[in-house]
């Protein structure tokens, strides 16, 4: 049973907005923090955005602050990625993560469950 389904992934143009979602399922999803991860092919999974357990803090990798917004819904089990101004150097699968208590790690192995991904592709 697939405890985290990502979805929301296209093909939109440079500038343009895309909302990616995570609903989770089997999980206590209020006593997990929240993450989101790329990849690129040929590249490592790379740590976009993060978003705590108690809600109420969030992380944001370099290249994404400003335009990307991660949240949460902790009613609906799911998680967000809203991305505005989309670049064509966001074009990657985007996965969910969860880590259970977690205090918002970059590092991928410290996350328990993972998506199956979306993709995300951004023409110039």
């Amino acid at each position: 049973q697939d405890r985290l389904v990502d979805s929301g992934g296209g093909l939109v143009q440079a500038g343009g907005s895309l909302r990616l979602s995570c609903a989770t399922s089997g999980i206590t999803f209020n006593r997990y923090t929240m993450a989101w991860f790329r990849q690129s092919p040929g590249k490592e999974r790379e740590f976009v955005a993060a978003i705590s357990w108690s809600r109420d803090s969030t992380d944001y990798a370099d290249s994404v602050k400003g335009r990307f917004t991660i949240s949460r819904n902790n009613a609906k089990n799911t998680a967000y990625l809203q991305m505005n101004n989309l670049k064509p150097q966001d074009t990657a699968t985007y996965y969910c993560a969860a880590d259970h208590l977690g205090n918002r790690p970059m590092s991928r192995a410290e996350y328990d469950f993972w998506g199956q991904g979306t993709q995300v592709t951004v023409s110039s």
